[in-house]
């Protein structure tokens, strides 16, 4: 049986050139696409994260104005004083700091991955000294109070160990899985869904634990007069109120797909040059 080879005429040529020009130019028109959807979803992105900024800065000045103008301020002196650091530095710790290391990633999206993991290992270290120093206020003004206070009793103070637990967990695996050198490219695409599923389940715990905060302080220093709707009964409402949002708004920018941080070609480039 003889094969019948394929005689390649000037027309079956030209129509080869004008099947790949036609094929080129239509990637080349889908990476335009492609790239005028990235630069509408980062415009929107960025809109959506300078109202973030405004809400986290907006809460953070709150709890500050309600501790100097109701709470009698801030020092090292009396226990109820004392304890006043602890709202504060959960805030700026547990709330803002940590809505700005989970969203880093599609902030600063034109950074180098390998500088955007020590931006957020940095960021949850920060995390991590205010939530000690807020977890000695409470525990030491607890101690200086006549007669002292019991300590993890609440809901409130369950609900903070565990988030507190489960950020120290996130922060030792996250190091060990993506910081670390040598550990296999397999381990670390296995274990990634995993990690951004517990940190922000863990964003979503540190805002309920504030806000269960928010309402155990006010029950216990307003009493009977909460009822009566006081000015500082409502304006903790309305810390409440605006921790919950800002918790939403950042949830639903870190889990939108069209925000997502594309990946670049040095990504797969360790710390130490070698490649994942």
């Amino acid at each position: 049986m003889t094969r019948k080879r394929l005689r390649i005429t000037p027309e079956l040529e030209n129509n080869r050139i004008e099947e790949a020009v036609t094929l080129n130019n239509m990637t080349e028109q889908n990476r335009s696409n492609t790239q005028s959807q990235n630069y509408s979803h980062a415009g929107s992105y960025s809109s959506l994260y300078t109202i973030c900024q405004i809400v986290g800065l907006l809460l953070v000045f709150s709890v500050f104005y309600w501790i100097i103008t109701f709470r009698g301020g801030f020092g090292f002196t009396e226990a109820q004083i004392i304890f006043n650091w602890h709202p504060l530095f959960m805030t700026i710790g547990f709330i803002y700091l940590f809505a700005n290391s989970i969203l880093h990633y599609r902030t600063f999206r034109n950074l180098k991955k390998r500088d955007l993991k020590n931006h957020h290992a940095i960021i949850h270290g920060c995390i991590i000294v205010l939530v000690l120093l807020a977890g000695w206020a409470s525990f030491a003004s607890h101690m200086y109070s006549n007669p002292p206070i019991p300590d993890l009793y609440s809901l409130h103070s369950w609900l903070g160990v565990v988030t507190i637990s489960m950020f120290l967990s996130q922060f030792v695996s996250g190091f060990v899985s993506f910081l670390f050198p040598g550990i296999a490219a397999q381990y670390r695409e296995a274990i990634m869904p995993y990690h951004i599923f517990f940190g922000i389940f863990n964003f979503i715990l540190a805002i309920a634990t504030a806000v269960l905060g928010f309402s155990e302080k006010l029950i216990f220093a307003l009493k009977d007069t909460y009822r009566t709707y006081p000015k500082e009964g409502l304006f903790g409402n309305f810390l409440g109120l605006l921790c919950v949002f800002y918790g939403g708004l950042v949830v639903f920018m870190v889990t939108k797909p069209e925000f997502k941080r594309q990946p670049k070609p040095e990504d797969g480039v360790l710390l130490t040059g070698a490649l994942e």
